[in-house]
């Protein structure tokens, strides 16, 4: 069976959407390398020439789901404050409800004892902590929020974590639901007032 010839852009997506799906699903420690070479329907050796270590294909998979998240809930500068969080939160969601193995790929780094690719997580994490620090700092004027909402910022991140991986193993609410318990958590945490609506 002949395979199909690929670009190396194309080539390197297939394999980082294939080790999504398997370390969705399976423990990093049963998640072979040469299964993945399988399912893409190339040598281990082709594989090995994109991601040198089964540590850093991991990393690599995690740094695109991390990466698309990151992109796809860009605040909008236009938008007053209040406006920017809960369009940020709406994308968030689409991404969760859109994408449920990258998510659970992403989040599964979280734990992961390498500090590469818990880095690559926290990195993601930091960049999501500093959108809502710069939004309430908006609000705040010149003074700029005080520490408590780095602080409240984090924890919230935290929560909607907990919240989204409970979300997508149970579905025991509606995705609105699940929206606007979040949106009163945040704009609570960071002493925003809602004036969206």
């Amino acid at each position: 069976m002949r395979r199909t010839r690929l670009s190396s852009e194309q080539r390197r997506e297939q394999l980082l959407a294939i080790g999504a799906e398997l370390f969705a699903d399976r423990p990093y420690d049963e998640v072979w390398i040469e299964a993945v070479a399988e399912l893409a329907d190339v040598s281990r050796g082709l594989l090995y020439h994109y991601f040198p270590t089964k540590r850093e294909f991991f990393a690599a998979v995690v740094r695109a789901e991390s990466e698309r998240i990151l992109r796809l809930t860009a605040p909008d500068p236009a938008l007053p404050p209040a406006e920017q969080l809960l369009a940020g939160l709406d994308a968030y969601l689409e991404y969760v409800q859109t994408h449920p193995v990258g998510y659970r790929v992403m989040h599964r780094a979280a734990a992961a004892v390498d500090e590469g690719v818990r880095a690559v997580f926290e990195e993601s994490l930091a960049v999501h902590q500093q959108r809502i620090v710069d939004a309430v700092a908006t609000v705040h004027g010149s003074g700029g929020p005080d520490a408590g909402v780095r602080i409240a910022a984090r924890a919230w991140l935290m929560f909607v974590i907990a919240a989204c991986l409970d979300w997508l193993e149970h579905a025991a609410v509606t995705r609105e639901e699940l929206r606007d318990l979040c949106a009163r958590t945040l704009l609570a945490a960071v002493g925003i007032e809602n004036t969206a609506g």
